[in-house]
């Protein structure tokens, strides 16, 4: 049994640690309010600032691998990933624990083909910018040999609790029988990631040494339209066909000037006015991780959206 350390309690980092405790590693969750799985034997829960760099040291001593499935508030990426992503990657080279990011495909930038781990990073956006430094300055430590680290890269997520724009615009409104609106091309392919293979690519690749130095495209099946998923959904619930409209830039623009995630969204939007295709053939050659079938994903999304309607 080794010691295992999350920071982040999102649903990357829950099902990351519902993963690791399941085979009975000891799992310590970091959180600044001491979130995570309440219910899993083995899942330790801390209350700690991961940016504090000696109280994070403190927390990574002895443990075998540290998982970046942090996530702070969209709108303040500049002020909150820097110091916390530097806080993480000096844990590392203190401690000695592999140091396992989750990351996005925004370092690449607008492209015209699937991507690839070959491609190169080529930000087009403030966040892009901010991942592909993240990426750049832990692989500088690893090629020094300060330390030992490892990045998964995934396309928009599916599954309880996934936090994409599929996810909180489209499909809660498919499950209830009212019409979506979309800033995005409704028919362009895109590719969906299922957050339990992520969670399984983020052990696997703490687990393997030979995955170290280098990122990895998290398994996602054929990349799908947004029109096709929502119909999908929409039988999956027993609902009638969806009904979905593009939704106007001045729509977008309006809501941005009330939330601070929505006017956020603008300079990514690029993903979503044409095909955005992830090719993860690598990952899977190497692990052995075939991607969940769609079906089975999207199931498990319309039942989490059924539980927070219930809810509420």
């Amino acid at each position: 049994m080794s010691l295992h350390v999350i920071v982040g309690a999102g649903p990357v980092g829950s099902a990351t640690a519902r993963l690791l405790a399941g085979r009975g590693e000891q799992v310590r969750i970091v959180t600044r309010h001491g979130a995570g799985p309440a219910d899993v034997p083995g899942i330790e829960r801390v209350a700690a600032d991961a940016a504090d760099v000696a109280r994070l040291q403190g927390l990574t001593a002895g443990a075998a691998v540290l998982y970046n499935c942090a996530n702070p508030p969209y709108h303040r990426w500049p002020q909150e990933w820097p110091p916390l992503a530097a806080s993480l990657l000096a844990a590392a080279e203190a401690a000695g624990p592999v140091l396992v990011t989750m990351s996005n495909l925004y370092g690449y930038g607008p492209v015209e083909v699937p991507m690839t781990e070959d491609l190169p990073l080529r930000p087009s956006s403030v966040k892009g910018g901010i991942r592909a430094r993240m990426w750049q300055d832990a692989l500088a430590a690893h090629e020094a040999g300060r330390a030992r680290v490892a990045e998964a890269r995934a396309a928009d997520y599916i599954g309880a609790g996934a936090a994409s724009m599929l996810a909180m615009l489209v499909l809660p409104k498919v499950v209830a029988g009212r019409r979506a609106l979309a800033p995005a091309d409704l028919d362009a392919p895109h590719s969906l990631t299922y957050i339990g293979d992520v969670a399984r690519t983020l052990v696997a690749l703490g687990d393997s040494e030979p995955a170290w130095g280098r990122p990895w495209h998290v398994p996602t099946g054929p990349a799908v339209s947004i029109r096709e998923v929502a119909g999908r959904v929409a039988a999956l619930a027993g609902m009638e066909a969806p009904r979905l409209s593009r939704m106007p830039g001045a729509l977008l623009w309006l809501g941005g000037r009330f939330d601070p995630v929505a006017r956020e969204f603008g300079e990514m939007a690029y993903q979503f006015d044409r095909p955005f295709v992830l090719d993860s053939a690598a990952a899977t050659k190497a692990f052995g991780i075939e991607p969940t079938p769609l079906d089975e994903a999207l199931r498990e999304t319309v039942a989490a959206i059924g539980s927070a309607r219930a809810a509420k």
